[in-house]
């Protein structure tokens, strides 16, 4: 009789989760009440170029005449199985907010909350192996960081980078008649849907993957052109949250041309078949009474405009006469399937879909 391996079976990592990415998000509504309880922000020195004010995508702090401060953190439980992957995926998104802000990363902390009694240790290795390998390509280093016990596995960043002052870029700057383009394509929170009830193609996974896994680093290079006024990444709240927040930074109405905006492959099917996250109703209760549907959509629009994007792509608000520098930029950095997808025009804030 053999004797029993000895080497434990690693659970499958969002087998140990209830959520997965930026599906985690508290919901919009239950955040907006959280933070009204919270009270006043503290100090509020005249340096705090951004802070809590339009729910940007980090903070930032003037230096000098010449160099800002950008500061964010975000951190989730697995999106995918792959421990790798997950630390990849996880990286390439807490930096995307540097990059949103115009900023060019210089240094993350990694926030390491990990089961492990359940956990092989090879794989946080590996959780922590993709992280860096991620912030190596974006030509920083992984300086420190914190670790501690928990009962599911959470990985991500504190991410820190440098701006020009002149040269932040909000998501609250928007103006009537800019034109909005989307860098790259929905679909990420009904990907990880499918994946989690094991519906997903290898090819829809490898999508997935690219998708993710992608740094957003067109965003130093957008800011860098006068006539892009706000930028900022979509992310748990979807391309309508998103897009509603920046209306709100404006005080102008966004709209979406729905038949303009980029799907990953296959989406509109598996999201037809009912491959959406609970992160997708819960978008819509916080945020859909400021939003309004034309008649005539497809039936899975909703779901996909509320589909949390895990590592989602930077949304832009420029002038008519910038698009093409815009998609040249976006074309430059590998971002075949960025976008026009609407624009802002003077009105409620609010977002219509069309």
């Amino acid at each position: 009789m053999n004797a029993p391996d000895p080497t434990p079976i690693a659970p499958r990592l969002t087998s140990l989760s209830h959520g997965g990415g930026c599906g985690c998000k508290i919901a919009p509504g239950v955040l907006s009440q959280i933070l009204a309880q919270s009270g006043a922000a503290g100090v509020l020195p005249p340096e705090l170029l951004v802070g809590l004010e339009t729910a940007d995508d980090a903070a930032v702090y003037r230096l000098n005449d010449d160099q800002a401060l950008v500061a964010t953190t975000d951190f989730f439980m697995p999106i995918v199985d792959d421990p790798y992957e997950f630390g990849r995926i996880a990286a390439t998104n807490a930096l995307s907010d540097v990059y949103a802000m115009g900023g060019k990363p210089i240094m993350a902390l990694a926030l390491v909350a990990m089961p492990v009694s359940q956990l092989p240790l090879e794989v946080i290795g590996a959780i922590l192996r993709g992280g860096q390998d991620v912030c190596r390509a974006a030509g920083i280093p992984v300086a420190g960081g914190h670790t501690i016990d928990s009962v599911e596995p959470i990985y991500g960043l504190v991410a820190m980078g440098l701006v020009h002052p002149e040269r932040v870029r909000k998501n609250a700057g928007a103006r009537p008649g800019d034109v909005l383009v989307l860098g790259k394509p929905l679909g990420v929170g009904v990907y990880s849907a499918a994946l989690k009830k094991e519906q997903l193609s290898d090819a829809h996974y490898r999508q997935m993957i690219d998708s993710t896994t992608r740094l957003n680093t067109p965003g130093p290079l957008l800011a860098g052109l006068d006539g892009v006024h706000a930028i900022t990444d979509v992310t748990g709240f979807g391309l309508a949250g998103h897009a509603l927040e920046m209306a709100r930074g404006a005080g102008a109405t966004v709209r979406i041309d729905w038949t303009r905006v980029p799907l990953l492959p296959g989406v509109a099917d598996l999201a037809a078949q009912g491959f959406v996250t609970g992160a997708s109703a819960r978008n819509w209760a916080g945020y859909g009474e400021d939003v309004a549907l034309a008649a005539g959509l497809p039936t899975t629009a909703q779901a996909l405009l509320t589909d949390p994007q895990t590592s989602g792509g930077l949304l832009v608000a420029c002038a008519p006469a910038e698009v093409d520098a815009v998609l040249a930029v976006f074309a430059r950095e590998g971002f075949a399937h960025a976008a026009v997808v609407g624009g802002v025009q003077a009105g409620p804030a609010r977002l219509d879909v069309r």
